[in-house]
């Protein structure tokens, strides 16, 4: 994709979105399933997204949605609080009060932030974690409101059952049809009890959610060596929900912290342009942490974070780390500086650095390879046979100094403090930490691109097993490993990886576009990624064709 000649550039007034327009669809615009059955709710890996303009977030989504939570914690005997978290997002407020007036008429009982605050998700996963633990027998779950790092015009709605983390595939199959049911009814059997009354009802409980998360953080960070070497730490929260968390962080543990941009805009009008020129808070993006970028020498460690706070960006002198070389380094520091079990295993989506193989095998250690999706980590984090999970998205997360659960979803706090803590105790900031990895293991090239395909081939992209690839070498390498099923836990990939030596390359149909995914990797360099992309390409429309 050609880069967009305004990114990392400020966005124009012209190209922000209209909030009260925005906010006018939502309550306006009404899906007819029958006659568009392409605004129906779809949960993707975290939650329904979309845009009240184009009918796929709209107030009748949020109220079905609500609604087949509701009754899935009826017939899961789930009777605990449920936690309600929001980000900044202009539709997470209108979304946020719907949900209230859904659950309150189905007499759930209600925990959210005080104040009417906004909550991170890494924050409403500590918290049922915490509440679970001294409740077994009255457990808790979770809505987080939020698009994550998607433009300003998104919605996005997302469950995190009792286990804390993102809800599983066979979660969200029953609550995405149970609330298209509610659609196609007209919402008949939907329950509401007015947002003013609800607040007043007493299944509202307004309680303050950050203390117990800030307090918390010394059990897995380091925070007094952060603050002895007086790293200077330089946050740009993106305009996302952890903002008023970094003051309150940075003042109980002598930090010398700074939050450089302390607007909270629905527009995200301060944001740069992404590479495709639209506003997308994605703090693995350069174009869209420019910002940050353009200061970095003023600081030690740079902290982004995306709207709900599940994602980090680390920018050190050297700039944005790439994602996947900061799980490296974030991996290598973890398991030579924690005391955890050593039979504990590190969890990896199945697109991540082959470089994390090197340094978690280096260690003494298992790696644990699911799909993409941060579900596959959420049991292992539970029951603490799994010490980190990240993704190659930018999101991870990891147990505590003494190897106990510290949440199940992803957390850019305290990725971003391990950053800090790295350069702490070890004088070295992870980028440099990784060149020293690239000088032992190698340097491996990494791209994703995009590939045409139909409905049909996306679907015989799904359907491949490893017996319909014939080939036995790639890119001049021995192929080692063919695969459609994750070697971590069996679970179908949903397309095709498959691996030499020195490579691999893994291919996955998009779910809302006619393209597949293909993410390569190379130990060898650039002509060696450049065959590696050419025989990748040939070799799945020879399958799919």
């Amino acid at each position: 994709m050609a880069i967009h000649p305004g990114a990392g550039k400020k966005a124009a007034q012209s190209e922000l979105v209209n909030i009260p327009k925005l906010m006018s669809a939502y309550y306006l615009n009404e899906p007819d399933l029958e006659q568009n059955p392409e605004q129906c709710v779809a949960f993707g890996t975290s939650g329904h997204r979309g845009c009240s303009y184009n009918v796929k977030f709209n107030e009748s989504h949020i109220l079905a949605i609500t609604q087949a939570i509701c009754d899935y914690r009826k017939a899961n005997n789930i009777f605990g609080p449920l936690f309600l978290g929001k980000d900044t997002h202009a539709l997470s407020e209108a979304a946020f009060n719907s949900a209230i007036e859904v659950l309150v008429a189905n007499e759930v009982q209600v925990i959210t932030q005080d104040n009417d605050d906004y909550t991170p998700t890494p924050v409403i996963s500590h918290a049922i974690v915490t509440y679970n633990k001294s409740h077994p027998n009255e457990l808790a779950d979770g809505i987080v409101v939020t698009p994550s790092h998607n433009p300003p015009q998104d919605g996005g709605f997302k469950y995190n059952p009792p286990n804390g983390g993102p809800a599983d595939t066979d979660v969200t199959k029953w609550i995405e049809d149970r609330a298209n049911q509610l659609l196609i009814e007209d919402l008949v059997e939907v329950e509401l009890f007015p947002y003013a009354k609800a607040k007043r009802s007493g299944f509202i409980k307004y309680e303050d959610l950050m203390t117990p998360y800030i307090d918390d953080l010394e059990n897995i960070i380091n925070l007094k060596a952060i603050a002895a070497a007086g790293i200077t730490i330089g946050v740009d929260p993106l305009g996302g929900s952890g903002i008023n968390f970094w003051p309150i962080i940075a003042k109980k543990y002598d930090l010398n912290l700074t939050v450089v941009n302390d607007v909270v805009d629905p527009a995200f009008g301060f944001m740069p342009l992404d590479k495709d020129g639209k506003i997308r808070m994605d703090c693995s993006s350069p174009f869209a942490m420019a910002n940050l970028i353009a200061i970095k020498d003023d600081f030690d460690i740079g902290i982004g974070n995306d709207p709900d706070y599940d994602r980090h960006g680390i920018v050190t002198k050297d700039g944005l780390m790439n994602p996947n070389h900061f799980l490296a380094v974030a991996i290598d520091y973890l398991l030579t500086h924690r005391d955890w079990p050593s039979d504990v295993k590190i969890g990896k989506t199945l697109v991540s650095s082959g470089m994390i193989d090197k340094v978690v095998q280096a260690n003494n250690h298992e790696v644990y390879e699911v799909p993409v999706g941060f579900k596959w980590f959420v049991k292992g984090l539970n029951k603490q046979w799994l010490a980190f999970g990240g993704e190659e998205s930018a999101g991870a997360s990891f147990l505590r100094l003494n190897g106990d659960v510290w949440n199940t979803d992803k957390d850019g706090f305290i990725l971003g403090l391990l950053a800090a803590e790295i350069l702490a105790v070890t004088g070295k900031t992870p980028s440099q930490r990784y060149k020293e990895l690239e000088a032992k293991f190698g340097a491996p090239l990494y791209k994703r691109i995009d590939a045409p395909a139909d409905i049909a081939q996306k679907d015989k992209l799904k359907a491949l097993s490893e017996s319909d690839v014939t080939a036995n070498v790639l890119a001049g390498d021995k192929i080692t490993q063919i695969l459609t099923r994750a070697p971590g836990n069996n679970a179908s990939i949903g397309g095709l990886k498959v691996v030499t030596e020195f490579g691999w390359f893994a291919a996955r149909p998009s779910g809302t576009e006619d393209i597949y995914k293909i993410y390569l990797e190379s130990f060898k360099g650039e002509a060696h990624l450049a065959q590696l992309e050419q025989e990748a390409k040939e070799l799945v429309d020879s399958v799919i064709s």
